[in-house]
C-alpha cells in the first residue's frame, strides 16, 4: 500500500506493519527519552479508580483551553471511568467537558463488523449511553470493517494528530508469557520503535483469548456469531511507542488482577525493570516487554487495585 501522507511511510517488522513518519531518527528518539520510576497508587476499589480518572479529564480541562484529545482504555480497566462518565451525562453535570472532548480508540480487532458486540465500540456505548454521544464533541474509532486496513490506520492517526495530539492517553498493562506485557496491543516481538505512530499486527490466539475473556468478565453478552467472527479476527490495528511517548499525560489503571492473574507477575516486572542507556539494549528490552513505553514518559499517573500487588 501506498500512503496518500508522504510524511508517513510503512515499516515491516516481520509479518508486522507499522506506519511511522519520515524521516525521524529512530535511534535518536529512543534515547531521548529517560527512563523514570513508576510511583503508583493503591486504591480500593474499581469505583475509586473510575473517580480519579473522571478527575483526571476534569483537571486538565481547567488547566487547557479550547478542546481535548483523550485516548480511553476498553476492557475493564476504565469500565467504572464510562459508567461514572454514562450516568453524569443523563444531567447537566458534565456538559461543559463534554462539549469539548474529542475521544479516541486505542486498538481493535479486524476485519470485523462495526456492530460485533466484541467491539471495543459497542462496549463504549452499553457503559456511556445514548446522553453521552449525543453531547460529546467527537467520537472516533478504527473502522474494523474497512477494506484496506493500513489506509484506515494513517486515516485515523491522521484525524487524531490533526487535533493536537493525546492530552491523556489512559493505558493499562496486558499480561503476556514470562511475566511481560502489552499496552494498547503492541505485542513482544512485534518490533515496535520509538518512532511508530501505529501498527497492524496479525492476531495470536493469546490476544482472542484475552480480548473475550475480559469482555465477558466485563459484563457483555455478546451472541454465538459474533463470539465466532471475533475469534476469526486475522489482525490488531493500534497505536503504537510514538504516541505513548508523544501523549502529554498518561493515566495507567490495572483492576482485573482477580480475573487476570497473570497481570500480578507483569506488574512486578514492569514496576522493577530497568532500563538500559545502551540503544540496543533498551530497544531489545522494550520489544520483550512493550509495557515499558510506559516508563519513558515523563508525566504518567498509576492507579491500581490491592491485588495486583498480591
Amino acid at each position: 500500500m501506498s500512503s496518500t501522507f508522504a510524511s508517513i511511510e510503512r515499516r515491516a517488522a516481520g509479518n508486522n506493519v507499522w506506519l511511522r513518519r519520515a524521516a525521524v531518527d529512530e535511534r535518536a528518539e529512543l534515547m531521548a527519552h529517560r527512563p523514570h520510576a513508576l510511583k503508583y497508587e493503591v486504591l480500593e476499589s474499581e469505583e475509586a479508580v473510575g473517580r480519579m480518572m473522571l478527575a483526571e479529564i476534569e483537571a486538565a480541562a481547567r488547566t487547557k483551553s479550547g478542546d481535548l484529545t483523550i485516548v480511553i482504555l476498553g476492557g475493564r480497566g476504565a469500565q467504572a471511568l464510562h459508567r461514572l462518565i454514562g450516568e453524569k451525562a443523563k444531567t447537566s453535570e458534565l456538559d461543559h467537558l463534554l462539549s469539548r472532548l474529542n475521544v479516541f480508540t486505542q486498538d481493535a480487532l479486524a476485519p470485523m463488523r462495526m456492530n460485533n458486540a466484541f467491539s471495543f465500540v459497542r462496549d463504549f456505548e452499553r457503559l456511556l449511553g445514548e446522553a453521552f454521544f449525543a453531547k460529546v464533541k467527537s467520537f472516533n474509532s478504527m473502522q474494523t470493517d474497512a477494506p484496506d486496513l493500513e489506509a484506515e490506520v494513517i486515516r485515523y492517526v491522521e484525524t487524531l494528530e490533526s487535533m493536537g495530539g493525546i492530552d491523556i492517553f489512559f493505558l493499562g498493562l496486558g499480561p503476556e508469557a514470562n511475566a511481560a506485557s502489552h499496552i494498547c496491543y503492541i505485542k513482544p516481538g512485534s518490533g515496535g520503535g520509538a518512532t511508530d505512530i501505529a501498527g497492524v499486527i496479525p492476531i495470536s490466539q493469546s490476544i482472542v483469548e484475552h480480548h473475550v475473556n475480559k469482555f465477558k468478565a466485563g459484563g457483555a453478552s455478546p451472541n454465538e456469531a459474533d463470539e465466532i467472527e471475533c475469534r476469526s479476527a486475522t489482525h490488531i490495528l493500534t497505536l503504537g511507542p510514538a504516541a505513548v511517548l508523544g501523549a502529554k499525560r498518561i493515566v495507567q489503571s490495572i483492576v482485573d488482577a482477580d480475573t487476570a492473574p497473570a497481570k500480578v507477575e507483569s506488574f512486578d516486572r514492569f514496576i522493577n525493570t530497568e532500563l538500559s542507556d545502551d540503544a540496543e539494549t533498551r530497544a531489545h528490552q522494550l520489544d520483550e516487554n512493550p509495557g515499558l513505553w510506559i516508563r519513558l514518559n515523563p508525566n504518567v499517573r498509576s492507579l491500581i487495585l490491592p491485588n495486583v500487588l498480591e
